[in-house]
């Protein structure tokens, strides 16, 4: 394919580190990676980060640096044959003297197996291995090969690195568009930049249909707000509905909502929307923010997310988005307690620890003969013919665990009210001639 049909953003790829935009946390001076290139050092690599990025680039650089004969496969289309057949050229390379990079793009969609076929010659040195993935490789790679490849971590481009590589692409009259003189309004190309949200190859592809709709103008060709905002009008911010990006932004909205900032709640809840997330599956998890962090300190809470989440069944998007947003500020400002989430967590560690121990008699029903004969509900006190209805003193555990308090209110909202009336039934047990606790864990007591 000839240089003026290859896409714009395959013919602006850097050819030279210096040429490269982005990425100092991993290329400044003196950086292991920088220091990997510049030097010719081969060595087997997992690049993680954002589509456009530049992984595909670095692979190539590094490749270039010593030589090196450069395989790329995509796990996409690539299966064990076409590996077995990439190594048997890196095997004829390495007779001539000459290494090789096999680069995999989108390293994550390989299964285990074939994975695994690749790594011996990893291992042997028959070839370098450099995987690139979106996908966190903690996750989607194999440990043995993970510990043969040093991971580094690719971060979105900035605008002002963006809009650097647009102007490049507007003046490179051998590579880019600097032939056909094409200009772009200042607040134009800040806008093409931020809506290629951190992707270069996105922002060079936008740049190239722009370019066929520039105006004339008596200056010469010029690229206008109004193009770019027809250009990239749709585009959504990205947004994996199985990735890392999805559960980082659900565990950012969580903890904004946890942090009591509805401010950063209503971000992160417009960035899923906005993303093309499930908005029922954001009913769901705001359903679990209001009983694991909100709790019994105000009860009113998950009533709240409840009616929002039928509220958009009823209505679907966009109103019913506006409930979502109502439930989520509330749960932000609501007082916040994890006391039922712990105390549940403490009472299920007993019943793995203490295995299936016997309900007590006398909480036993005594629906027949035989029950009232065996002694089921016996000794059982009714509380509602007690003082207060409060059986002071009882014990509702086996009796053959030791005492516990899962459950200790916070003392914010409701459970400050929660606090008292349970010091007080506590008082009435102490009279009753139980002995006080103190601490999470009571000593063992002689069942009644």
């Amino acid at each position: 394919m000839s240089a003026v049909l290859r896409p714009l953003a395959d013919r602006m790829r850097p050819r030279r580190l210096a040429e490269f935009t982005g990425q100092q946390q991993i290329l400044a001076p003196g950086k292991p990676l920088r220091q990997a290139i510049e030097g010719g050092r081969l060595h087997s690599m997992i690049l993680w980060g954002p589509p456009g990025t530049g992984k595909t680039t670095l692979a190539r650089l590094l490749a270039a640096t010593v030589d090196a004969q450069f395989l790329a496969l995509s796990a996409v289309m690539a299966g064990v044959k076409d590996i077995r057949a990439a190594v048997e050229q890196a095997k004829l390379a390495r007779a001539q003297g000459r290494p090789t990079v096999l680069f995999l793009d989108e390293v994550h969609r390989f299964n285990k197996a074939q994975q695994d076929t690749f790594l011996p010659y990893v291992e042997d040195g028959t070839l370098t291995f450099i995987g690139a993935t979106t996908e966190n490789p903690s996750f989607e790679v194999v440990s043995a090969l993970l510990s043969r490849a040093r991971v580094y971590v690719l971060k979105s481009l900035g605008t002002a690195d963006l809009a650097k590589l647009l102007q490049e692409a507007l003046s490179d009259s051998e590579r880019g568009l600097g032939e056909r003189r094409i200009g772009i309004e200042p607040a134009a190309l800040e806008l093409l930049a931020q809506a290629a949200d951190g992707d270069a190859r996105r922002a060079l592809n936008m740049l190239e249909i722009l370019a066929d709709l520039a105006v004339e103008t008596p200056a010469g060709a010029l690229i206008g707000r109004e193009q770019v905002v027809e250009v990239a009008s749709g585009g959504r911010r990205r947004f994996d509905k199985g990735g890392d990006q999805f559960y980082d932004q659900i565990s950012a909205l969580h903890k904004a909502v946890r942090g009591s900032d509805p401010d950063g709640a209503l971000y992160w809840l417009a960035r899923m929307l906005d993303g093309g997330c499930d908005p029922l599956y954001l009913a769901r998890r705001i359903v679990r923010m209001a009983t694991e962090d909100v709790g019994l300190a105000d009860p009113r809470a998950l009533q709240m997310t409840l009616s929002a989440w039928e509220t958009y069944d009823r209505l679907g998007s966009p109103e019913g988005e506006l409930a979502l947003a109502t439930a989520v500020v509330y749960l932000a400002v609501a007082p916040k307690s994890n006391a039922v989430y712990t105390a549940l967590a403490e009472a299920r560690a007993d019943v793995e620890k203490y295995g299936t121990l016997e309900v007590p008699a006398r909480f036993r029903n005594p629906t027949t003969r035989l029950m009232r004969e065996i002694g089921n509900g016996e000794g059982y006190r009714y509380a509602h013919n007690e003082p207060d209805a409060y059986a002071a003193g009882e014990r509702y555990l086996p009796d053959e665990m030791p005492d516990r308090r899962y459950y200790s209110p916070a003392p914010r909202g409701l459970e400050i009210q929660i606090g008292e009336a349970m010091s007080r039934r506590r008082n009435l047990d102490r009279e009753a001639g139980e002995k006080p606790t103190d601490g999470s864990k009571d000593p063992v007591r002689k069942p009644p």
